[in-house]
């Protein structure tokens, strides 16, 4: 009865929410309704109102989005007669309507995510064994060694935790390559990374042949370990000590939890946050993931497996036949078929790693051309709205995030869209300027405002769009080479230990360029148009409005592709931590100040101190978080100094000798997790659609000069690039 019941309350509201957006109106009405919507969402968004209020402007939102949908179906697609009209009005229809499905799953996702989990410690007499892998491709062993010995300091029973080095560089098909310079370098790495691990008392694994890249070395690991739970940290990942701390406990509560994962935080900026030096004051892209997406997918039982920063129950993966390696982003197909088969997963939204980015704008788009031809296979392969042992949220959940990376589709749509009328003159919408004002313009407006309802002080207004249209040049072909043929692709590492010394254009900057010349071509055409065919001027206008909008974003994004040079390797972590700075057996009070994975900054109170040389080595001595509490010395060298007074600050660069100093290093920069909690809520505030917006435009004209100048003053292209360690 109070099933029947629940089904006659929802197929009453549904009629009447297609009697609303069905309702015939005229345009004056349609106007002021539109108006008062927009208005009634701006007043429940000024006023914060949670909750229930929440609900309800989005409810207001999607009535207007759905009004917009049933206009643009019924009244505005170009006839079928008149084909040179019909196919483009008819693509540009469907990208549209891509962009009003992806705001539904949108929507069910994180309309209401979960608050984040309150922190669960293992019980002390209770601590299940864990394997600690960290695979490893091509990562020099100086990135290794901070990983493995952050791993290794984890605060965590030592007789219960097994740090690996899953090593795919030194297999044995490549120690033995009819390749000479393979077949070198691979013995090398082989026998430096042995004694790195024996020195950091970690066990070193590598295996006969790199089958299966990430995902077969990752099962190759399970084949050679026995704990209960396996926690995944990539090779450039470094956790802190309270990992384990934070994430074993929940496999106490439920016994078909296979996952506990945590977010992906990063110690430098990605190339767009760099060029555009947003990365200090502006949340950075992958956080509206972290930090709403995967807590909206919790809510559903649909968080997935990123790949590292997480930890496994063992006997999961073993249902499974371990991680799964049919497509190349191995850990969320693991995860939909431990999903399918009845298993749970748990995000704790707390950032306990450290990692890098992908340094140059070249390595970003790799990297993200990896991720979407892997969701493609998974969707030729695996197609989770049909997989058998889902849930219907699970399933959605799931196909939200697989069809995002469709996105180079619609954006190059929208992108040259306006280009067809102004060009061509074809007649690819059929809409007056008074209804493009009443509908179209509306519905562009609730749509910011319901994205800034859903990730509000983790993305900024516009800053999707530019990450979008940035991707697109290059991942548009890499998405329909993975879909026409899914087994093509292959798992590339992604390099994140470079760094640019001179400032240039990206080497796969030219395209932009060209765009860029091509819609400002567009602009001119215009205004020339409004003034030759005035009695066109009102869809000229809009049109050409539309094309000012993406001149915008190109503009924005020649400043994406112009690569600034780095003074420094690494990014460095505000730590302010006492310790004393020693030189020539004289030791002297000190601050450290911050560090970075290859150096720090040392604040030292010295009334004499002799003037130093280039490379002076020194020592800093200081009590490390893990260890018996007594103080230690790490080694470094004098790189530059300032005096101020009766303060010296130094800027040194690390000299480990022995393992204990990598240690001593990882304690430095990884050990304290609130540091990097503290860093990412320093940068999320809101600063709402028209004061972000005003911001956004002012950023895209400055970054357009700056794109220009690098163009014009003949910046080379070519990539002048350092690994980590060059410099500090």
């Amino acid at each position: 009865m109070r099933k029947a019941g629940i089904i006659l309350f929802w197929a009453i509201v549904s009629f009447c929410v297609i009697l609303l957006i069905t309702l015939p109106i005229n345009l004056q009405t349609q106007l002021i309704a539109s108006l008062v919507v927009v208005t009634s969402m701006a007043v429940i968004k000024i006023l914060r109102a949670e909750g229930k209020w929440r609900l309800i402007a989005l409810a207001f939102g999607t009535a207007v989005v759905l009004r917009y949908v049933y206009w643009r179906t019924t009244s505005t697609l170009p006839p079928v007669n008149q084909l040179e009209n019909f196919i483009p009005g008819f693509l540009l229809y469907l990208a549209e309507m891509y962009s009003v499905m992806m705001l539904a799953l949108s929507l069910f996702v994180v309309a209401m995510p979960l608050p984040p989990r309150p922190s669960r410690a293992a019980t002390e007499d209770n601590f299940p064994f864990v394997d600690v892998f960290v695979p490893t491709y091509n990562e020099e062993a100086g990135l290794l060694a901070n990983t493995l010995a952050a791993a290794k300091g984890m605060d965590y029973p030592a007789d219960k935790v097994t740090v690996w080095l899953l090593d795919d560089g030194g297999t044995l098909q490549k120690r033995t390559s009819t390749n000479l310079l393979e077949d070198q370098a691979a013995k090398v790495r082989y026998e430096e990374l042995q004694s790195l691990c024996l020195d950091l008392g970690v066990n070193y694994l590598t295996r006969d042949r790199n089958e299966h890249a990430k995902a077969g070395n990752l099962n190759n690991g399970m084949k050679h370990s026995i704990g209960e739970l396996i926690a995944v940290f990539d090779a450039d990942h470094a956790p802190a000590r309270d990992f384990l701390l934070e994430t074993v406990g929940y496999f106490e509560d439920d016994p078909k939890l296979f996952l506990v994962q945590t977010p992906h935080f990063f110690l430098n900026p990605d190339p767009v946050e760099r060029n555009l030096r947003t990365f200090e004051r502006m949340p950075s892209e992958n956080e509206m993931f972290y930090g709403i997406i995967q807590r909206g997918l919790d809510k559903w039982n649909a968080s997935f497996f990123c790949g590292s920063a997480a930890v496994l129950r063992r006997q999961a993966l073993d249902q499974t036949g371990g991680f799964s390696g049919l497509s190349i982003t191995e850990d969320c197909e693991t995860a939909i078929q431990l999903h399918a088969n009845g298993w749970n997963s748990v995000y704790v939204d707390k950032p306990l790693i450290a990692g890098l980015q992908p340094a140059t704008f070249a390595s970003f788009i790799g990297q993200r051309s990896r991720w979407a031809q892997g969701m493609m296979q998974i969707m030729r392969f695996r197609f989770p709205l049909l997989k058998r042992g889902l849930s219907l949220p699970q399933r959605l959940c799931y196909m939200s995030s697989i069809l995002f990376w469709l996105f180079p589709f619609p954006r190059a749509i929208f992108l040259f869209a306006p280009l067809c009328y102004l060009f061509l003159d074809l007649q690819i919408f059929t809409a007056s300027g008074g209804e493009f004002l009443a509908y179209t313009l509306a519905y562009m407006l609730v749509n910011l405002m319901m994205q800034n309802y859903l990730y509000g002080a983790f993305r900024w207004p516009w800053i999707s769009e530019l990450y979008e249209y940035v991707q697109t040049v290059h991942l548009l072909p890499a998405v329909v080479s993975a879909i026409i043929n899914p087994r093509k692709p292959s798992f590339k590492v992604t390099a994140k230990d470079e760094s640019i010394l001179v400032s240039r254009l990206s080497e796969i900057s030219r395209p932009f360029f060209v765009i860029f010349g091509v819609l400002l071509l567009a602009f001119v055409v215009t205004i020339y148009r409004v003034y030759a065919e005035p009695y066109k001027a009102d869809v000229t206008l809009v049109v050409g409005g539309w094309n000012l909008l993406n001149l915008v974003l190109a503009g924005c994004a020649l400043g994406v592709v112009s690569e600034r040079g780095e003074r420094t390797a690494t990014r460095r972590v505000k730590v302010s931590r006492r310790c004393e700075f020693g030189l020539d057996g004289q030791w002297y009070p000190a601050t450290i100040d911050n560090v970075s994975v290859h150096g720090a900054r040392v604040n030292v109170y010295a009334k004499n101190i002799p003037k130093l040389a280039l490379d002076t080595r020194g020592e800093i001595r200081f009590k490390p978080h893990s260890g018996d509490g007594h103080e230690e010395i790490l080694p470094v060298a004098i790189r530059n100094s300032e005096v101020a007074g009766d303060i010296v600050t130094l800027g040194c660069r690390y000299l480990p000798e022995v393992a204990r100093h990598h240690s001593l290093v990882a304690d430095l920069i990884f050990a304290n997790s609130k540091q990097w909690t503290d860093f990412q809520l320093s940068r999320r505030g809101n600063p709402g659609l028209l004061r972000g917006t005003i911001w956004f435009f002012g950023l895209a004209l400055y970054q357009t000069s700056r794109g220009l100048a690098y163009l014009f003053k003949g910046t080379g292209s070519r990539p002048e690039i350092a690994k980590e360690g060059a410099k500090t």
